[in-house]
């Protein structure tokens, strides 16, 4: 009991204080996020203002409310009939958004609020060593996919900007995982986006 009890201390401390539950059938483990919160921040003035790239970071992981607030404001489902926070071309919503975290790297659900675990592990170093790096992959034959990317890191970096966490956003990184990252047929990460607080 007492080891069960440590266990489940230890994924709370590495998820940001939010458990991991794996499906009673062996399936898919998953993160269920704290519900987003879309209101307060700073005025998009400023957070246009106080926008740029930092790549010196603190060790200090993201709280699970900030990265659910990340998260979704990078790529959520902002209307009821689950159009995002981010335009694609034609509402394909092709692109797929992955968080590189302590505990492996995980899929972002923006329709639940949840983490998917894609790969376990601690991959973080292979970005810089940052606390969280996003991973934007899309359809290798999709002459849109990169403009998505564009867009959805801009709305993570002028999250950052309002909440003073500090961003790069870096092609350098991006191959890393190939072959290892599993991704659906024909799908490629084309840019990343390491994150955390400043030093």
């Amino acid at each position: 009991m007492k080891i069960l009890a440590v266990m489940a201390f230890v994924v709370l401390c590495a998820c940001g204080g939010f458990a991991v539950a794996e499906a009673a059938d062996g399936g898919l483990k998953r993160i269920a996020l704290p519900k987003p919160e879309t209101t307060g921040g700073k005025p998009l003035m400023e957070a246009l203002a106080a926008r740029s790239a930092d790549r010196n970071f603190a060790a200090r992981p993201l709280p699970g409310q900030t990265l659910s607030n990340l998260l979704w404001a990078t790529w959520g489902v902002n209307r009821p009939d689950g159009r995002r926070t981010a335009p694609t071309a034609m509402n394909k919503q092709s692109i797929r958004v992955y968080a590189a975290l302590e505990n492996g790297v995980w899929l972002y659900d923006g329709v639940t609020n949840e983490l998917i675990l894609a790969m376990e592990g601690d991959t973080r170093a292979t970005f810089g060593g940052a606390p969280l790096t996003l991973l934007f992959a899309v359809p290798d034959d999709d002459p849109f996919g990169r403009m998505h990317a564009g867009a959805l890191f801009q709305n993570a970096g002028l999250f950052c900007a309002s909440e003073g966490l500090a961003n790069v956003v870096k092609r350098t990184g991006a191959d890393a995982l190939d072959g290892k990252l599993p991704l659906p047929e024909g799908y490629k990460v084309v840019i990343i986006q390491s994150i955390g607080y400043p030093k």
